[in-house]
């Protein structure tokens, strides 16, 4: 079964910057559609931005277009997520999430079949 990995998370101060990333293994040659999800205190769950398993295509939520930015690294079983320009409603736990066979553009409204363990990113005011 495929697990991933992630790590970044932490505490910053509003208008700072993090990245996430998250690592792919136990089908390392398979391709992956991969993107993230996060869940704040109290709220649903939430699309954040996915992204093909190439990288040519990628997916936000309007809430962080402009400030989070994700790709992916050259194995193509890894993905990062920079997070720039934080505010604190950005504040929850982040999920990495992957799939073998569904779109980018699919993951953002019904999410793939493998989870991270999820990493909590708490931004102060």
């Amino acid at each position: 079964q495929v697990q991933l990995v992630e790590s970044g998370g932490g505490l910053v101060q509003a208008g700072g910057s993090l990245r996430l990333s998250c690592a792919a293994s136990g089908r390392t040659f398979s391709t992956y559609t991969m993107g993230w999800f996060r869940q704040a205190p109290g709220k649903e769950r939430e699309f954040v931005a996915a992204i093909s398993w190439t990288g040519s295509s990628t997916y936000y939520a309007d809430s962080v277009k402009g400030r989070f930015t994700i790709s992916r690294g050259n194995a193509k079983n890894t993905v990062y997520l920079q997070m720039n320009s934080l505010k604190p409603e950005d504040t929850a736990v982040y999920y990495c999430n992957a799939d073998l066979t569904k779109s980018a553009g699919l993951l953002r409204i019904d999410p793939g079949a493998y989870w991270g363990q999820g990493t909590q990113v708490t931004v102060s005011s």
